[in-house]
Parts: C-alpha cells; sequence; structure tokens
C-alpha cells in the first residue's frame, strides 16, 4: 500500500512539471514584407530554379531574340549613325562658352525647341513628327 502510494506520488510529480511558454513572435523571412534584405538574392534564385514554365512564344530560351550577325551589324551601324547625327545637333545648338542657343531645330523626325526661360533655366521639348508625342524638360546652365 505505502509503495502505490509512493509511485503514486512520483507519477504525479513527473507529470506536474512546470512548463513555461513564450508569446508566438512572427519574423518575416522576404525582404518584401520586412525580411531581412540579404534573403533577397537567395529567395529570387530558389523561385528561378523552381520555376519550370517557358514562353511558347520566345525565339530563345532566355527571351531575347537571336540576331543574326549581319542584323547585329545593322543595329551597330544604325547606332553609329544615329550617334554621329546627335553629335552633329548638339554642336550646332551649343555655343563657344558651352551654353545651349535658343532655337528651334528640325529632323526628318522630330522638332526640337530650346527656350530659355532666365534665370540660367533652359527648356528643351521634343516633338515626334510621326506620332505628334513630346517630351520636355529643363536644365540649368
Amino acid at each position: 500500500m505505502f509503495l502505490r502510494a509512493v509511485v503514486a506520488v512520483a507519477i504525479a510529480l513527473a507529470f506536474s512539471v512546470v512548463c513555461r511558454a513564450g508569446g508566438l513572435v512572427y519574423s518575416p523571412i522576404n525582404p518584401a514584407f520586412g525580411g531581412n534584405p540579404n534573403n533577397g538574392v537567395f529567395l529570387l534564385n530558389e523561385a528561378a530554379a523552381q520555376n519550370n514554365k517557358t514562353n511558347p512564344n520566345a525565339t530563345s530560351p532566355n527571351g531575347f531574340q537571336q540576331l543574326s550577325p549581319l542584323q547585329q551589324f545593322n543595329q551597330s551601324l544604325q547606332s553609329a549613325i544615329l550617334n554621329r547625327i546627335a553629335s552633329a545637333i548638339t554642336g550646332g545648338v551649343v555655343d563657344s562658352a558651352g551654353k545651349l542657343i535658343p532655337g528651334t531645330i528640325q529632323t526628318t523626325s522630330f522638332t526640337i525647341t530650346i527656350l530659355d526661360l532666365g534665370n540660367g533655366m533652359v527648356q528643351i521639348t521634343t516633338i515626334d513628327k510621326a506620332t505628334g508625342q513630346s517630351t520636355q524638360f529643363q536644365v540649368s546652365q
């Protein structure tokens, strides 16, 4: 009888251990939701590695159009010609002191207007003749 009482007390003490618990704390992993910014590259690489979807309309695996050597040469030549035209136009609108000269420049595709706003500010407006769309910005001289 005494042995049963001792065993019962021992079992009761063994299962009545004090348990402590803390509050649940949420800590995000994704930097878009407040997580550590160093996780961004890792998460992006993991997502890219798991992505097995492909674009059926893509001309190459990476989505960029593969150009033939002739097409690459033509693209490079076009860029060089446009660069020379831009340099020629820039040379005609800048004085010897390096300041923009107010006026209008006409090309086959664009109208470029340089307007002196005073106080050293110049407004440059470019209008596409084909679409009528315009872009303007202001710079100080």
